[in-house]
């Protein structure tokens, strides 16, 4: 190509990314055309309004899911809501966190060790952002946004991002809000990507959830071993008889149990939180109680503890969500999972509890992808969407988010017959 078709080529180019910055400088800056109304609490929203919107989504858009979190959220966590309309109609539901971060907060490296390095996180911990997340910290999922049933959620994303936007300004007094993140987003989800980019959210890939789907004929976790492959079947198997052999056994707690233990099954629950990589929130020692009574049967908490003995090694919850389940929190004694297999006990009981849940589905979270893999589960990728508040810093922003390690693959396995 000569040098002039060249250079006429690059000015095009430069000049098309001109224009379309300047397009959408001046879309973020006109309104939607929607109303808004803002709340601070889930008790303050229009009740009527709310359930139509959330009807069909997850348990944790819930108001009873979200009056149990404002009542025992994390200390750093405010609770932030929109509801959207067109009109007097109301179109879509908006539920956002905001906290303040710190480095203390991020994920610590090997080179960690380092007197230098140290130095420099002590220095880190001083720099702090508040944050302004559309999802739920204490969950995973796309648990920020609902669309009413026939609304176009091509047209209302913008919308979305003219509410994060007023709530920002609005929550102006307790500090200015710099980033602003939309958690655990789906392919499901149309036109989420696009219509946030023109708003200047970068999108960046995070581990899948791994989701097992659970079959009308599984009415135990007997039926749902017998149609394993003999391999994977004699596994799980060896597994369960080395725990009887340990002389350890479960147990299902009802709510005035859960309340009782709870102390207990908050420092299990930290004995794993503290070797988490990023720690943004911390669970209050009265949340899980607080679930166990809000949802009753649709909530199971199942430990192991010694036989005949009342000390807990460890605990696992479900909560019934929809159709399917979630595979909540979990926590064990790491000492004692040195000589028994607690976490893949553990993680057996969720898919025995959500099968007596009636549920079809269980989503076992995030991480140990690998044994998760040999339950049956499936990958269900999952992104998010992050921007900050000042324009020229999103440069930024997107060169940091090139650099992300790339998430881990879920592996391939096929256990069933």
């Amino acid at each position: 190509m000569p040098l002039l078709e060249r250079v006429k080529s690059t000015v095009d180019r430069v000049g098309a990314k001109v224009q379309d910055a300047r397009a959408r400088h001046v879309e973020r800056h006109r309104p939607s055309g929607c109303r808004f109304a803002l709340f601070d609490s889930i008790r303050m929203v229009r009740p009527d309004h709310w359930d139509a919107i959330v009807e069909g989504h997850s348990v944790c858009l819930s108001r009873p899911f979200l009056e149990e979190l404002e009542d025992h959220a994390p200390d750093n966590v405010r609770p932030h809501y929109a509801l959207i309309y067109h009109g007097a109609l109301p179109v879509a539901a908006v539920a956002a966190q905001s906290l303040e971060v710190s480095a203390a907060a991020l994920p610590k490296t090997r080179a960690s060790r380092n007197g230098l390095d140290r130095i420099a996180r002590q220095s880190l911990t001083r720099i702090k952002e508040r944050i302004l997340v559309c999802g739920n910290l204490l969950s995973w999922g796309p648990h920020g946004v609902a669309f009413a049933k026939g609304a176009s959620a091509e047209t209302l994303w913008p919308a979305v991002a003219e509410a994060l936007y007023r709530i920002r300004r609005s929550d102006k007094l307790f500090g200015a809000t710099g980033m602003i993140m939309l958690k655990d987003l789906t392919p499901e989800q149309p036109a989420v990507t696009e219509a946030m980019r023109r708003h200047s959210y970068r999108p960046f890939e995070t581990e899948p959830n791994m989701v097992l789907a659970l079959k009308p004929a599984w009415k135990t976790f007997e039926d749902y071993l017998k149609d394993m492959k003999s391999d994977y079947r004699s596994g799980i198997k060896k597994q369960l008889r080395d725990i009887d052999e340990a002389g350890l056994e479960l147990a299902s707690l009802d709510a005035a149990e859960v309340e009782a233990h709870a102390s207990e099954i908050h420092e299990l629950y930290l004995q794993v939180h503290e070797k988490q990589k990023l720690r943004l929130v911390t669970l209050q020692p009265t949340w899980i109680p607080a679930l166990a009574k809000r949802f009753g049967s649709n909530f199971r908490t199942t430990v192991i503890r010694p036989r005949n003995g009342s000390q807990l090694l460890g605990f696992v919850t479900t909560l019934k969500d929809g159709e399917g389940a979630i595979g909540y929190y979990i926590g064990f004694d790491r000492k004692a999972a040195e000589r028994a297999p607690l976490y893949l006990r553990l993680l057996y009981a969720i898919v025995e509890d959500a099968i007596g849940l009636g549920a079809a589905w269980v989503s076992l979270g995030r991480t140990a992808l690998q044994p998760k893999a040999k339950l049956g589960a499936k990958p269900q990728p999952m992104f998010c969407l992050l921007r900050h508040r000042i324009q020229a810093m999103n440069l930024v922003v997107g060169s940091l988010l090139r650099t992300l390690p790339e998430p881990e693959d879920a592996p391939e396995r096929n256990p069933f017959k």
